[in-house]
């Protein structure tokens, strides 16, 4: 794996000091050499606080930022990655963090993503009228250690305070917005900067980005061959029909196209019955 990246500069596409858990993970098992530019205004994508919104999906924003960043520094490796927040996709009652991270290689023709979905996220937002109120949610929220956002409506870009992280600016800010406008808008200010938990899922997307890497192709060796296809159909242990449980994995190696199935691979040849059409329908 090392062979593809060993002392090769590599460029993080951030503003938001997600180079903090990233640089370390990418130069201990690569061997590269991480840099960050000054100044890299990755806001142009999108911002999670609608001054700028985010025209494509989430990862195709993080290929964007990084083929930019890596255009504009005329760099042939680099890392970038974006986030999402929002209910989760099957526990929709729970808020999730949705990361994912991007890794392009263009000596190489190599394009690596990883995701991470989690619900560990102190993702929230609400009115306050009352400073009891609010003191309370930047409890829930996990301040000071959490920054938080004010402004006077959930979709107003005017008026609004960033980055809160002490208590002494957090009321006076509530209240110069409760002065004016008669109640704000609160919420967690999801910039990795400053929000520690989401630092956390970023990490762990980093580290799978790092699993699929060191999987390689068996046909050309190339770094991330990894699951393209989860194929269903495993047969009912009763009546031998297919089911919507998994039967194979399909791998595929993105650079040299070469594919290769993994049957059963929750270690079953035949599923529960309580998953069939015919037996329990």
């Amino acid at each position: 794996m090392q062979d593809y990246f060993l002392g090769r500069k590599l460029l993080i596409a951030t503003r938001h000091k997600k180079e903090k858990v990233i640089q370390p993970l990418l130069e201990k098992e690569l061997g590269v050499r991480c840099v960050v530019p000054d100044s890299l205004d990755t806001d142009r994508f999108g911002t999670f606080t609608g001054e700028k919104e985010r025209s494509s999906d989430p990862l195709s924003t993080a290929i964007h930022k990084c083929r930019w960043a890596m255009e504009l520094y005329q760099c042939d490796l680099a890392v970038a990655s974006e986030g999402s927040f929002g209910p989760h996709p099957t526990a929709f009652f729970m808020p999730a963090d949705d990361e994912w991270v991007v890794l392009i290689d263009t000596k190489n023709q190599m394009e690596i993503q990883a995701r991470v979905i989690s619900t560990a996220t102190n993702f929230r937002g609400q009115y306050i009228e009352m400073e009891e109120a609010l003191m309370k949610f930047a409890e829930k929220a996990l301040f000071p250690s959490h920054g938080l956002i004010l402004r006077p409506d959930e979709a107003s870009t005017q008026n609004m305070y960033k980055g809160i992280t002490d208590q002494a600016p957090l009321k006076k800010y509530f209240n110069a917005l409760l002065k004016q406008f008669g109640k704000a808008f609160v919420e967690t200010d999801m910039r990795a900067l400053y929000n520690p938990t989401r630092m956390s899922v970023i990490q762990q997307a980093t580290e799978r980005l790092l699993k699929k890497i060191s999987s390689t192709c068996p046909e050309c060796r190339a770094p991330g061959f990894d699951v393209e296809q989860v194929n269903d159909g495993l047969p009912c242990e009763w009546c031998g029909s297919p089911t919507n449980s998994i039967l194979s994995l399909t791998y595929r190696c993105r650079r040299c196209g070469y594919e290769k199935d993994l049957h059963h691979p929750q270690g079953k040849d035949k599923a529960d019955p309580g998953t069939c059409n015919y037996c329990n329908p």
